[in-house]
C-alpha cells in the first residue's frame, strides 16, 4: 500500500482557525485551487460575459470569507467541493436576481487570477455541460494538475534538475505516442536506464506534490482519502 505523510490540515479546518492571518492565508490555498472551476462554471453553466464572470467569481470569495459561508460545511451531506459549487449557484442566482455589481477585498489575501487563461480555455470548449457537477469535477482536477506541474517545474530548476522535468514533460505531458523510452534516451544522450528512473522519481513527486495540494483542498481528511483513491487508486493514510 502506498503511503502518503500527512501534511496540512484540511480546508475547513484552516479556515476555521480563530487566528485571523491563519484564516487569511487558509483562503487564499482555497481561492488558488477553485477560482477557475467557479470561473468556468460561471461562464459555460450560468452564460456570463467574461468581465460579469469575473466580477462574480471575486465576488463569490470575498463575500464568503467575510460572510463566513463556507465555513458551515457539513461532510455529511456532500463532498466539500459539491458544497462549493453549490454555494456559487445561489450566489449567482441571487445576484442576477439583485442584478448588483459586488465588492472585492474585505481582508481577503490577495492571489493573482489568470482570467485572460481561463478565457482561453473557455473559447477552446463553449458548450454547456450536461452534468454541471462532473464538469466542475474535472476542472478541479485540471487546475490541481496544472498548479502540480508549474510547482513542480519550478523546484526541479531550483535544485538544478531541469533535465529530470524536461523528460517528464516530453513523455508524459506531451502526449507523442509515438516516443519511446529509447528514443527520448538517444535524443538527450541518457541510457534506457537512466530515463526509466528519472521518469519514475518524477512522477512520484508529483504525485507527491498534487496528494498535498489536494489534501489541503478537502472537507475531511476521509473526503481526502477517497479523492485520492478516485484519482491514483491510492489508499492514503
Amino acid at each position: 500500500m502506498d503511503r502518503f505523510p500527512a501534511t496540512r490540515h484540511s480546508v475547513v479546518e484552516r479556515i476555521r482557525a480563530e487566528d485571523p492571518e491563519a484564516r487569511r492565508l487558509a483562503f487564499g490555498d482555497l481561492v488558488e485551487g477553485y477560482w477557475k472551476p467557479v470561473y468556468k462554471h460561471l461562464r459555460v453553466t450560468w452564460h456570463l460575459e467574461p468581465d460579469a464572470a469575473q466580477d462574480l467569481a471575486q465576488g463569490f470569495f470575498a463575500e464568503a470569507f467575510q460572510k463566513a459561508w463556507l465555513e458551515r460545511f457539513d461532510p455529511g451531506k456532500a463532498r466539500f467541493r459539491t458544497f462549493v459549487r453549490v454555494c456559487v449557484d445561489r450566489f449567482a442566482m441571487n445576484a442576477r436576481q439583485a442584478d448588483a455589481r459586488l465588492k472585492r477585498g474585505g481582508g481577503l489575501r490577495t492571489v493573482a487570477l489568470d482570467f485572460n487563461a481561463a478565457e482561453r480555455e473557455v473559447a477552446a470548449d463553449p458548450s454547456p455541460a450536461n452534468d454541471p457537477e462532473a464538469a466542475f469535477h474535472q476542472e478541479f482536477v485540471r487546475a490541481l494538475f496544472e498548479r502540480t506541474i508549474r510547482a513542480l517545474r519550478a523546484e526541479y530548476a531550483a535544485d538544478g534538475r531541469e533535465e529530470h522535468f524536461v523528460l517528464f514533460e516530453r513523455y508524459d505531458l506531451a502526449h507523442d505516442e509515438g516516443l519511446s523510452y529509447a528514443q527520448l534516451a538517444r535524443e538527450c544522450g541518457l541510457t534506457t536506464t537512466q530515463v526509466t528512473n528519472r521518469l519514475a522519481q518524477v512522477r512520484r513527486r508529483f504525485r507527491e506534490r498534487a496528494l498535498a495540494e489536494l489534501r489541503t483542498l478537502c472537507g475531511t481528511d476521509a473526503e481526502f482519502q477517497r479523492e485520492a483513491r478516485d484519482l491514483f487508486g491510492l489508499e492514503v493514510v
